[in-house]
């Protein structure tokens, strides 16, 4: 099934999710642990980044500074869909929430400081709700 590109429609009809858990952004000096879960991955050249849940982190003895929230864009947007994740940002910039936005295939992905979680949720609803 391909992925929703109509700006307007992939506003309108997102539903954000927030996940259960805190999550935590650790970057690694060489590989990833074997038996380490986490949720997204990405290689730089100063070694791997993971985010993984705030537990597994504390387990292994990761060292980490962010603590988020992990909320899901309940639409399956296209990959080379234009202007959702500007909206998305935008929305939340404007009440002084940042956002770290990881686009899967089927849904993008946002993290949030913890503490600013039920506040992006909202503001994301009410952006949703605001689209004929």
């Amino acid at each position: 099934m391909a992925g929703e590109r109509d700006l307007q429609k992939l506003l309108s009809e997102m539903h954000p999710v927030l996940n259960p858990g805190r999550y935590v952004y650790c970057t690694l000096p060489a590989r990833i642990p074997a038996g380490l879960r986490p949720v997204v991955t990405v290689t730089e050249a100063e070694g791997p980044t993971v985010v993984v849940a705030q537990e597994e982190a504390d387990s292994l003895g990761l060292r980490y500074e962010y603590v988020a929230a992990w909320i899901t864009l309940e639409i399956h947007s296209a990959l080379e869909a234009v202007g959702l994740t500007a909206a998305v940002a935008t929305c939340l910039a404007e009440i002084g929430i940042s956002c770290n936005v990881v686009a899967g295939f089927h849904h993008d992905h946002l993290f949030v400081a913890a503490d600013d979680a039920e506040r992006a949720v909202a503001a994301l609803q009410a952006l949703a709700a605001d689209r004929p």
